[in-house]
């Protein structure tokens, strides 16, 4: 179909190929969001697995490794406290209540 004006012809052709593309372009962007939304969420997850440095005017945040080895240190720590040692243990110190009590309460 034409119009007879070679001009207004070849306007209404490249005005067709604008949309199209322009179409085209935008079903991409749809299509690829979700996958740029889980390529952000796991960089995100590779950021907290490893850690991230510090910035100007931001701290820096351990590992997961980095932090799964301090609570292993701090749950050694309470631990010894559970056990008699050489008497400087929590478990020391209420046996030693636990004995001048029933001490107090046989006289």
């Amino acid at each position: 179909m034409s119009t007879g004006f070679p001009g207004v012809d070849l306007a209404v052709v490249w005005c067709g190929v604008v949309a199209a593309v322009g179409g085209a372009l935008g079903l991409l962007y749809r299509a690829t969001r979700g996958a740029r939304r889980l390529a952000e969420r796991l960089g995100d997850l590779a950021d907290d697995w490893q850690g991230t440095p510090p910035r100007p005017g931001v701290p820096g945040r351990p590992g997961v490794m980095t932090r799964l080895d301090a609570i292993e240190q701090q749950l050694a720590a309470v631990e010894h406290e559970l056990h008699p040692n050489s008497g400087g243990s929590l478990r020391d110190a209420v046996d030693r209540v636990d004995e001048r009590t029933r001490r107090t309460l046989d006289e």
